[in-house]
């Protein structure tokens, strides 16, 4: 899948593991579940390969938040995304990563 950030921290935290934004700081831990699961998200063909990792826990989510999609970066964050499909017969998904959020707040 192509993976699309829409916000610059999140890139930012995907190619260095840091950001130059003070306001999204994590710690380390955090910082490579993220990037984990971003390259799972890179790796899949189709959304269903995200079913194959368990530790993933990959959802559609439900709600307030109804078509976003989240996977686990640990424990307790989670990274939400939109997912777009283009074409018919070639199948394109762009992931459009949305936040980095704390799962518990």
């Amino acid at each position: 899948m192509r993976v699309v950030f829409e916000k610059r921290y999140l890139l930012e935290l995907y190619q260095s593991g840091k950001t130059s934004d003070k306001k999204h700081r994590f710690q380390s831990e955090v910082i490579k579940g993220y990037a984990k699961a971003i390259y799972r998200l890179e790796k899949a063909k189709a959304l269903e390969d995200l079913y194959l990792y368990n530790s993933l826990n990959y959802e559609v989510l439900r709600g307030d938040r109804e078509g976003v999609h989240s996977i686990r970066a640990n424990l307790q964050y989670r990274v939400e995304f939109t997912v777009t499909v283009i074409g018919d017969e070639e199948v394109t998904t762009i992931c459009n990563i949305i936040e980095l959020s704390n799962h518990y707040k």
